[in-house]
């Protein structure tokens, strides 16, 4: 169990984390940003389970999904943010990028060129979508 501040335990009697799901979604990100994506997936899951309809909360969920290494869960969120709001090209290139992770590069291509065709600007999204499609043509030759 961890303390907070004041020495107060950073959970409750129920195993719950303590605050409000403000305050779980403001540790999470902080946790994400200090290099504890494992920590910050189980306080914005939690978030998230109090607010599903949140997309910021989902996508920082996402990105510490994703830096945690559970790139099937992150392709998950990601996918549901995009289908919440097809505008979030940070959501497509996060999509793109788990599904390329969990090996299905195939499966990556689309949601990377979605990206690259909403935002040409940014150079790894660009990157992303040339080795994706790189990785591809090399598989068919």
């Amino acid at each position: 169990m961890t303390q907070g501040r004041n020495g107060a335990s950073d959970f409750s009697d129920h195993g719950a984390p303590s605050g409000d799901v403000y305050e779980w979604f403001t540790r999470g990100v902080k946790l994400l940003g200090e290099g504890s994506p494992a920590a910050a997936a189980a306080l914005l899951q939690r978030a998230a389970q109090a607010e599903p309809e949140s997309r910021s909360i989902r996508e920082a969920l996402a990105r510490a999904q994703f830096n945690s290494r559970h790139y099937s869960e992150a392709a998950c969120t990601f996918q549901w943010i995009v289908d919440a709001n097809p505008a979030e090209d940070y959501a497509y290139y996060g999509l793109g990028m788990a599904r390329w992770r969990t090996g299905d590069v195939e499966g990556a291509q689309e949601p990377l060129a979605v990206a690259v065709a909403m935002r040409p600007d940014l150079r790894h999204y660009v990157s992303a979508l040339k080795q994706v499609r790189a990785t591809l043509r090399a598989r068919r030759a």
